[in-house]
């Protein structure tokens, strides 16, 4: 690590606060739950932990690979109401069921609505998707950033967690390297990548194309029928 990066790892430990641990039973396995206040914005996050199954501890074993780890930013229409029109929920879900199995923590985002635009921004951006726009354009037309969402609290609370070394679940790059800056190491990034649907195959396309993101299944999914 070099000292920018101990710098920032230094910066953005001190910026939130956790509170008390938790045991939360799920569909999907037991898991420790914390929340995590972000002093500079308000907005509050939480990590769910899980040791794995028949292992010791979330954080891998000495020697094994690192912890696995799935930033996850809030999105409503997915997560909660289970909408076809992005791979949200369902990577969230994928993502639980991983953490559970493998051990790791899925730290859930909020505030980042959108890729950061907000609640009722997105729903004005669907609007201009069903008018023809692709997400990347109608952010523009609506002259609102394309992703404005930042992981500076997501590293303070991966150093708070103890967890400097992960493996990434992740088809962005951008938050393999955001991370990064701010002092967490990212020894590979596994895949997220959730079977595409008819609603969201163009948003997938876009988010490869235009966007970065790796889905190199993307043309080879056989279509889930909605």
């Amino acid at each position: 690590m070099t000292t920018s990066d101990v710098t920032a790892s230094t910066v953005s430990a001190s910026n939130v606060t956790g509170g008390p641990v938790v045991t939360l039973p799920t569909a999907f396995g037991r898991f420790t739950t914390q929340a995590w206040t972000d002093e500079v914005t308000g907005v509050e996050h939480l990590s769910l932990s899980a040791a794995g199954r028949g292992q010791e501890n979330g954080n891998g074993h000495a020697g094994g690979p690192a912890p696995l780890v799935r930033l996850h930013s809030e999105c409503l229409t997915g997560d909660v109401f289970s909408s076809f029109r992005c791979d949200c929920g369902e990577q969230l879900e994928q993502a639980l069921q991983l953490v559970a199995d493998q051990g790791g923590t899925v730290l859930y985002l909020r505030g980042q609505e959108g890729r950061g635009i907000g609640l009722a921004n997105k729903i004005r951006a669907y609007a201009l998707q069903d008018t023809g726009a692709d997400t990347v354009e109608a952010n523009e037309q609506l002259g609102l950033p394309v992703d404005s969402r930042d992981y500076q609290a997501a590293a303070a609370i991966l150093h708070q967690l103890g967890l400097q070394s992960i493996r990434l679940l992740s088809n962005n790059p951008e938050k393999r390297d955001n991370l990064r800056l701010h002092g967490i190491e990212v020894t590979a990034m596994e895949p997220s990548e959730v079977p595409a649907r008819a609603e969201n195959q163009r948003y997938l396309q876009t988010k490869r194309d235009r966007l970065n993101h790796r889905l190199p299944l993307l043309e080879d999914h056989r279509l889930q029928q909605s």
